[in-house]
C-alpha cells in the first residue's frame, strides 16, 4: 500500500505529538533514531569566527574519540552544526532550531556573554541543556547551563592581584579596556569593586571601550602612554575580543608599548588569537588562563598530539600546518566528555537525569589536574599567568597552589551578599 509524501508527514507528525504526549521529551526523540544528535553553536563567520571556529572542531574532534569507544547509550553521535555569524539575536533563533527541530540532547557552543545571554531563556524554556566554554562575568547560575570556562574569580581576580604583586611588577594604577559588552563592563565592575577594596583610587583607574570589530587602537594606546606617564607603575587589564585583538596588538607593537614599562594582562587572548600578530615586539606581556598549549605533562602532549593529527587529518585552515590548542578548547573537551559520562552513568538523556549525573564527574585535565563539576555547575579549576614569547606561546610565570572552586556571584558585588552559589530548580 502505498502513502503519499503528505501523508507521511501527517503521520510523522501525529506520532512526534502521540510520543510527546505520553512523555517523551524532545531528548528522547532525539536518541529515538540510530543516533543521538549534539548542537554545534559557534559562530563560523563575522568578528568572533577568530575564536569560535576552532571550538567547533574541538567538538567535533571529540565526537570523533566518544563514538570511537562505543558512542554514548550504545549509539553514536551525530553533530548538527549551524552558524549564528557573530550575529546575537541570531543565536536565539539557532538555538531554538536546534531543540525544537533538530532534537539536540544537549548543546556546546557560545563565546560571548552577549551570546550566551540571547540564548538562555531557548535553553530555560525548553529545559535544555547548554555547555558554555569560555570565561565569563559570573553573576549568572542557570540549571540549564554547565560552565567550563573560568568565573571571575578563577581568572581576573587573580590575574589583578599577581599585577599588583611585587613579582607582577606592583602596579599602582589600572586600565580597564575591553569590547563594550555584558562581559568586559560586568567584569570591570568587579575589578574596580576589588582594586577599590586594594587601596586604589578611582583616579588611578582608567575605563575605556571599544565596539565589536574595532579596528583603530592609535588614540587609545596614546591615551593609555599619556595616562601611565603620570608618575605610578600602571598596567592595563584587556577584555577586548575577537578580531579587535589583532589591530591592538599591532597598535602596541606600533607605539612601542613593551611589557617593561606597562604590561598587558588579557583574558581573550590566547594562542589562537595571536596567529595572525607578530608577536616579538610583544614579548613579556600576559595573558590569565587555565590552560595553555606550553605546559608540559603527560595528558597534554596527548590532547596536542591528538588535535595535530586531527586538524591535519581534516585539513583544517592554520591548523593542518601550525597546530595550537588554547583554552576554550580545553573547556570544551573537558565539556563533551563529561556530558557523555554523565549521559551513560544516568542510562539516559533526560536533562534532569544528566544534570544530577553531572555532578561530581571528574576529568583528566590537560591542564594537569583532574577537573571536577561543583554542584554550582562550574568546574575547580587551576589559575596560570604566562607571558607572551616570541614564537606566539606563553610561559608560564605564575600559577595557583591547586584547583580553584568557582565563586559565580562575586563577593565584591554587594548584592551578592545572600546569594546561594547552587542554581535554582529548572522550569
Amino acid at each position: 500500500m502505498s502513502i503519499s509524501r503528505r501523508g507521511a508527514g501527517k503521520a510523522l507528525t501525529a506520532l512526534s505529538l502521540a510520543l510527546a504526549t505520553a512523555g517523551f521529551s524532545s531528548v528522547a526523540l532525539a536518541q529515538a533514531g540510530g543516533t543521538i544528535k549534539v548542537g554545534v553553536l559557534h559562530s563560523l563567520s563575522g568578528t568572533m569566527a577568530i575564536s569560535e571556529t576552532v571550538l567547533k572542531d574541538t567538538v567535533l574532534m571529540a565526537i570523533d574519540e566518544i563514538n570511537a569507544k562505543g558512542g554514548v547509550l550504545g549509539k553514536k553521535l551525530e553533530p548538527v552544526v549551524v552558524d549564528p555569524a557573530s550575529n546575537w539575536p541570531l543565536f536565539a533563533e539557532k538555538a531554538k532550531q536546534l531543540i525544537t527541530q533538530d532534537k539536540v540532547a544537549v548543546t556546546f557552543g557560545c563565546w560571548t556573554s552577549v551570546s550566551r545571554k540571547s540564548v538562555l531563556p531557548v535553553f530555560e524554556e525548553n529545559n535544555a541543556l547548554l555547555f558554555y566554554p569560555v570565561q565569563y562575568e559570573g553573576e549568572e547560575l542557570s540549571p540549564n547551563v554547565f560552565y567550563t570556562g573560568a568565573a571571575p574569580n578563577q581568572q581576573a581576580i587573580p590575574a589583578v592581584e599577581y599585577l599588583m604583586s611585587k613579582d607582577g611588577g606592583a602596579a599602582k594604577r589600572f586600565v580597564l579596556l575591553g569590547t563594550d559588552y555584558v562581559y568586559p563592563r560586568t567584569t570591570n565592575k568587579i575589578l574596580r569593586a576589588f582594586l577599590k577594596a586594594k587601596g586604589i583610587p578611582d583616579a588611578d583607574i582608567m575605563e575605556e571601550y571599544t565596539p565589536f570589530g574595532h579596528s583603530d587602537y592609535q588614540s587609545i594606546i596614546a591615551k593609555i602612554k599619556k595616562f601611565a606617564s603620570e608618575g605610578k607603575r600602571t598596567a592595563v587589564v584587556s577584555t577586548i575580543n575577537g578580531d579587535s585583538n589583532v589591530p591592538f596588538y599591532k597598535e602596541l607593537g606600533n607605539q612601542g608599548l613593551k611589557a617593561k614599562d606597562v604590561p598587558v594582562v588579557a583574558f581573550s587572548v590566547g594562542e589562537e588569537e595571536l596567529r595572525g600578530v607578530d608577536t616579538k615586539p610583544l614579548v613579556g606581556h600576559l595573558a590569565a588562563w587555565n590552560y595553555f598549549q606550553s605546559i608540559k605533562n603527560p595528558t597534554n602532549a596527548e590532547f596536542i598530539k591528538k588535535w595535530s593529527v586531527y586538524a591535519k587529518a581534516k585539513g583544517i585552515a592554520g591548523h593542518k600546518d601550525k597546530p595550537l590548542t588554547n583554552d576554550p578548547m580545553e573547556a570544551t573537551y573537558i565539556g563533551i566528555h563529561m556530558w557523555a559520562q554523565a549521559a551513560n552513568k544516568a542510562k539516559s538523556l533526560d536533562v534532569d537525569k544528566v544534570r544530577a549525573a553531572m555532578y561530581g564527574q571528574t576529568f583528566k585535565a590537560p591542564s594537569g589536574i583532574t577537573s571536577t563539576m561543583d554542584s554550582n555547575h562550574h568546574l575547580k579549576k587551576s589559575v596560570f599567568i604566562g607571558e607572551v614569547q616570541a614564537d606566539g606561546q606563553f610561559k608560564v610565570v605564575w600559577k595557583t597552589p591547586g584547583p580553584v572552586a568557582a565563586d559565580p556571584w562575586s563577593d565584591f558585588i554587594p548584592e551578592n551578599k545572600d546569594k546561594k552559589n547552587v542554581p535554582a530548580k529548572s522550569k
